[in-house]
């Protein structure tokens, strides 16, 4: 069984990848140093693992758990605050643990509970969804959406260990796969060309949920944002290639409502975005735009935006991206397949021709 390391020194932690390893109590008792764990999960999550990470963690002597409406629309401080009232009316002190069970929103809010409760607790990443399984859960990105701007309140706070058991995504909807495909495509095109080429001859396979396939890929792309992190564990630098797609993403998910497009298929049109921008400077050949927009559709991802989304709508969203930087906007562009750069130094007529398209 896969296990991989994130190298942050004394905040060090596993990813443990394998089959029916939800049930497995070995890789949670480690992680829990105390008496007291709650569990964070939400109303879709918990009629199917509730119960199983219930019986799995029976060793906790007083285990408790929060159940949240699920939706990214609930990703707020006034859900963040039922975390904080169970933590509360159940006396947990500063040694419990966080076990956050879904997908990346309940990851993203019970991290932050976590990072901010007694002004920090032990929290552990148990994803259920692909795109959590290999992007939110790692790296230690916590916090919640404002309705300004996505992810704008937040924490770097490490897990003690993240588990993806593999099995999970046998009940992920087909959207909310393709939606983690998204992310998968993205390591790819930031950082690994061979892996690139992988996805483009394994796309079928993945969507019709090849366990060796989805391992692979689970694997592949957990290691390298596991050496991105590991070299810039809080974004002052190459962890923000990491965001391939997302500035032009996060505006369309805050333009259209948090949840109506999911964050994947926003990604998804976002990084055809990139990838046009990068042409139109002259970084990248056409080729690698054509092949990373049919990747993307051969994912069932959209590649391009709403077509009620104006110019003038992007420029006011991407304005406040967390990457502005002296009021100049850094954009995540490629100069090759495989390989990814932070940048300001982007033509403005250039984006506005992309933003057009």
């Amino acid at each position: 069984m896969p296990e991989l390391n994130v190298a942050l020194g004394e905040r060090s932690y596993p990813i443990f990848i394998g089959s029916n390893i939800l049930q497995n109590a070995d890789y949670f008792a480690p992680y829990i140093n105390s008496s007291q764990a709650l569990i964070v999960t939400n109303q879709t999550i918990d009629p199917i693992f509730g119960e199983k990470l219930t019986n799995t963690l029976g060793f906790v002597e007083s285990l408790d758990k929060v159940v949240l409406p699920d939706g990214e629309k609930y990703k707020n401080l006034d859900t963040l605050n039922l975390i904080f009232d169970a933590l509360l009316e159940k006396a947990h002190n500063r040694k419990t643990t966080l076990i956050a069970l879904g997908g990346g929103v309940i990851g993203d809010m019970a991290g932050f509970a976590a990072a901010s409760y007694q002004r920090g607790v032990n929290f552990i990443q148990v994803p259920t969804t692909l795109l959590s399984q290999v992007d939110s859960s790692v790296g230690g990105k916590t916090g919640v959406n404002h309705r300004l701007g996505k992810n704008m309140i937040g924490a770097f706070y490490q897990p003690k260990c993240v588990v993806i058991d593999t099995d999970v995504l046998s009940t992920l909807p087909d959207k909310e796969l393709s939606a983690g495909l998204a992310e998968v495509i993205k390591y790819g095109l930031i950082a690994d060309s061979e892996f690139f080429v992988w996805l483009e001859q394994n796309m079928s396979a993945l969507l019709s949920r090849d366990t060796d396939a989805l391992s692979y890929a689970i694997e592949r792309s957990c290691q390298i944002k596991a050496d991105v992190v590991a070299a810039d564990e809080k974004e002052g630098g190459v962890r923000a290639i990491l965001n391939l797609g997302h500035t032009f993403g996060h505006a369309i998910e805050a333009d259209q409502g948090y949840g109506n497009w999911l964050h994947g298929e926003a990604v998804g049109a976002g990084m055809v975005m990139a990838c046009d921008l990068s042409y139109r400077m002259g970084w990248i050949e056409k080729d690698v735009v054509d092949r990373a927009r049919a990747l993307i559709a051969a994912a069932n991802l959209p590649v391009t935006p709403p077509e009620d989304m104006t110019t003038e709508t992007f420029m006011k969203y991407m304005s406040i991206d967390k990457k502005v930087l002296d009021k100049k906007l850094r954009l995540v562009l490629l100069n090759a397949c495989g390989s990814a750069v932070v940048t300001s130094d982007f033509s403005h007529d250039a984006l506005i021709e992309t933003l057009q398209c």
